[in-house]
């Protein structure tokens, strides 16, 4: 497949991107910060794997399988802590967090 053939997948993958540094942010100026850690945490783990999958489809790298794998698990995850937290920062971040993984999932083969 050729990287426009990803389309769709880049973008769930940048969105979700987005959603979790916001999130993050979002996250630190709470005012029970450490009841917000899980969510922290799964949302820098979240961005760091959908910024770094994303990259490596516009590389072309042959790992798109095993990568798709490990990102849809991460997001999933990640989507399941936000949805937990009623704030609007978390519950977008875990729509765009489980959109990502379901389009992950899509290229798992």
């Amino acid at each position: 497949m050729t990287n426009g053939q990803y389309q769709s997948v880049i973008e769930a993958l940048h969105e979700c991107m987005a959603a979790c540094n916001q999130c993050y942010d979002a996250c630190l100026k709470e005012k029970d910060v450490h009841m917000m850690a899980e969510c922290i945490r799964l949302d820098r783990e979240c961005a760091d794997i959908c910024a770094y999958f994303e990259q490596a489809i516009s590389r072309g790298t042959p790992f798109i399988s095993e990568l798709a794998k490990v990102c849809s698990i991460i997001c999933e995850a990640c989507g399941n802590e936000c949805k937990k937290h009623d704030h609007e920062h978390c519950q977008k971040c875990a729509d765009a967090c489980l959109k990502c993984a379901e389009a992950c999932k899509s290229l798992v083969a």
